[in-house]
Formats: structure tokens, C-alpha cells, sequence
């Protein structure tokens, strides 16, 4: 499958659910099955309930257990009831693989 381009203007809400889509499929099986299963639209009011709690727990990251991670697990989980947050979580999604792909080149180049 053919990656999503880079430039912010031409993102959609559609470019998220595709990504969403490809991460989900490389999940466990049981994991997957317990994340389709809370994606069902019938799921909306646990789903919204534990996106807000994810967030919760992300504010709060510096108790034990709780940590950041929580933060963009809860509004990648909101998105899917949001559309509006889609458009905004692709571009930061993006923008977390272009950095990321820049900091393994710089390393790479540093130890050559």
C-alpha cells in the first residue's frame, strides 16, 4: 500500500481511519479483537468513557502507572467519534515520522 504524502494540505479525515486501520492490523489477535470491538458504533458512550479516561490519566503522568502515552492512545480513540480531531492527529502523525526518520538519519550519519 502506498503511504499518505507528506504535506499537511493534502491530509483527510480518511488518511487517520486508513492509518488507524494499518496499525490495528498488526495488533495481537486478542487486542485487535478487544479494539474492533470498542470501535463498533454501538460502543460510543464506553468508548467516549475511556478515551476521556485515557486523557485523564495522560494530564496526570507523573503518578505511577499512569504515563503520556495515555494522552494520544485517548485522543486517538476520541477521534474516531470527533471527525474533527482526524485531520489534526494525521498531521502530528506525520510530522512524529518525518522527525523521527531525520533522527535516525542524523545518527546514522554520525556514526559513519
Amino acid at each position: 500500500m502506498e503511504s499518505a504524502p507528506l504535506h499537511p494540505e493534502t491530509v483527510r479525515p480518511q488518511d487517520w481511519d486508513a492509518r488507524v486501520d494499518r496499525l490495528t492490523a498488526k495488533l495481537p489477535d486478542a487486542l485487535r479483537r478487544g479494539l474492533d470491538w470498542l470501535r463498533e458504533p454501538s460502543r460510543l458512550w464506553l468508548r467516549i468513557g475511556a478515551a476521556i479516561l485515557l486523557i485523564l490519566g495522560g494530564i496526570f503522568s507523573i503518578l505511577p502507572v499512569l504515563g503520556l502515552w495515555m494522552l494520544p492512545l485517548g485522543l486517538a480513540l476520541l477521534a474516531q467519534d470527533v471527525p474533527g480531531l482526524k485531520v489534526p492527529l494525521e498531521k502530528s502523525a506525520r510530522w512524529i515520522e518525518a522527525t523521527w526518520a531525520r533522527l535516525k538519519e542524523r545518527w546514522r550519519n554520525r556514526g559513519s
